[in-house]
């Protein structure tokens, strides 16, 4: 849990700290981004249904861990895109986009066996880029770390940034 917890905070500290200085990232927006960040963990769908039962199923080959490469995301953004208005589609998946890239970002910085990361050009091309390893998933420092840069984040949006307006005039376009 504290890695996916990690990925919300990354995606909530970007999507705010852009919404200085972009006005249409209202909080609607932010919150849209920190959805995304969640999208590459769909993968772990696969503890409740396995692929074999995906496969028996469809009766096609399936596997859940396209869903954590760079070309499942997009694909999970592009249905994401599907249920959003054709009005907020743009902005939406602007945000959708960020949030998931987010994710693949940092898991790109992880500590592995075999020292490569994600496939971020799947279904292009099944290379790994190689990975710092900075980081186990299963740690709580990099949570804690991100957890509060986005307590600082919000601290700075609420006092200098016009956050707390009551109105919520800021959060509507």
């Amino acid at each position: 849990m504290p890695d996916l917890l990690a990925h919300v905070f990354i995606a909530y500290s970007l999507c705010r700290v852009l919404s200085w200085r972009v006005p249409w990232l209202t909080t609607p927006y932010v919150t849209v981004g920190m959805v995304g960040a969640f999208i590459p963990d769909l993968v772990k769908i696969k503890l409740l249904l396995p692929s074999e039962t995906m496969e028996r199923v469809l009766g096609v080959p399936f596997d859940w861990g396209s869903l954590a490469t760079g070309g499942g995301t997009l694909l999970s953004v592009c249905v994401g895109l599907a249920l959003l208005a054709s009005s907020e589609r743009r902005r939406g998946g602007l945000v959708l986009g960020l949030g998931a890239g987010s994710h693949l970002l940092a898991d790109s910085l992880l500590l592995t066996p075999t020292g490569r990361s994600v496939q971020l050009l799947w279904p292009l091309s099944q290379y790994r880029v190689p990975s710092p390893g900075l980081y186990l998933s299963t740690q709580s420092e990099p949570m804690l770390l991100a957890g509060g840069v986005a307590a600082l984040v919000w601290v700075l949006d609420r006092c200098w940034f016009g956050g707390a307006d009551p109105a919520g005039a800021r959060d509507h376009p």
